[in-house]
């Protein structure tokens, strides 16, 4: 295979794009709980603390709280800080941080200041992981001003987004679902980028629009794949990033299949398909619409231990495909 197209698993490229980005930037170290000889809760960082050492591979305490206050006055003070946190639910004992302080204090201090943090949060169901540790909480933090906030759903997109993350002068919440890990796809070697804000048209078609991200962008592509056979012909939209929302990109897909499923993991109230339906709602891609749009999310309930009702809780392939095929042929 060449150089070029060499293939790294989904973690591999994250690692990848924390060494190059603390190789070319003095800056740039990393903060979180066992990430230093354990190599962090999914292995993620792997050997880097061998490479880089302990002061720029920190372990922290137990405390999201705490760690994610020293990261963000790390990166106010010059600093550009990536704090991983062993799971995304975990983020909940650290809001005031993230809402009050990292999101606020650019606009607070009139410009004068920055927060340039990177928050790394392995997110996501199917791991048996039960309530507490398998929430997709995206949604939240894309209703706050200040934040940016990315789901990529290749390795490709995983390295690129990290790095311009990295570089990125606010503060940048990167949402890691656990399943795509071990997902192996080409990555270029060296430093390149994925811009922020720019969804990726991941299948071209002409009877509907599917929009969804990280691991329902590759279970979108499974249904259109299955609804080919059935003479259906799905796009796939990838936003990979949540706030700041690629609208053209989504809009100028509707207008040409005239119809919008939108699938997500997280529970569909309030979701992020509530606001990819508003958008569509509001703009003059509404009027080519050919049937409602359709939101396919998350069941309303905690995510269970049991594996089974796991997989009920929050869309798959067969979901999707049900939802796509009724829509386009006038069931709903």
């Amino acid at each position: 295979m060449d150089a070029e197209l060499r293939e790294l698993s989904y973690a591999q490229a994250i690692q990848e794009a924390m060494a190059i980005a603390m190789e070319a930037d003095e800056r740039v170290f990393l903060m979180g709980e066992d990430i230093g000889v354990y190599g962090g809760a999914f292995q993620v960082t792997g050997d880097l603390v061998h490479r880089f050492g302990e002061e720029r591979v920190m372990d922290t305490p137990i405390s999201e709280l705490g760690g994610a206050g020293v990261a963000v006055g790390a990166a106010v003070t010059g600093m550009r800080p990536i704090f991983e946190f062993q799971f995304s639910d975990f983020a909940t004992l650290a809001m005031e941080q993230i809402v009050n302080q990292a999101a606020k204090i650019r606009f607070m201090l009139g410009g004068a200041v920055s927060v340039p943090v990177v928050m790394r949060f392995p997110a996501g169901s199917g791991t048996g992981a039960a309530a507490q540790h398998s929430q997709s909480l995206e949604a939240w933090f894309g209703h706050v001003p200040g934040l940016k906030v990315v789901q990529p759903a290749t390795p490709y997109d995983a390295k690129g987004l990290l790095l311009a993350a990295v570089a990125d002068p606010d503060p940048v919440m990167i949402f890691e679902h656990k399943l795509l890990y071990k997902m192996k796809g080409p990555v270029p070697e060296g430093h390149y980028s994925v811009p922020i804000g720019k969804a990726e048209i991941r299948r071209e078609g002409r009877d509907l629009t599917i929009v969804a991200s990280a691991i329902m962008v590759h279970r979108a592509l499974e249904a259109a794949a299955e609804l080919e056979g059935e003479g259906i012909d799905v796009e796939v939209v990838d936003l990979r990033s949540i706030r700041p929302m690629d609208r053209e990109t989504v809009i100028e897909s509707v207008k040409k299949t005239t119809r919008l499923l939108c699938v997500y993991e997280g529970v569909k109230s309030l979701g992020v398909g509530a606001e990819v339906s508003a958008m569509i709602a509001e703009s003059d891609a509404f009027d080519y619409l050919d049937a409602p749009i359709v939101r396919l999310g998350g069941r309303e309930t905690p995510i269970p231990y049991n594996p089974e009702l796991e997989k009920a809780a929050v869309p798959q392939t067969p979901d999707i495909v049900k939802a796509a095929r009724d829509l386009v042929k006038g069931a709903r």
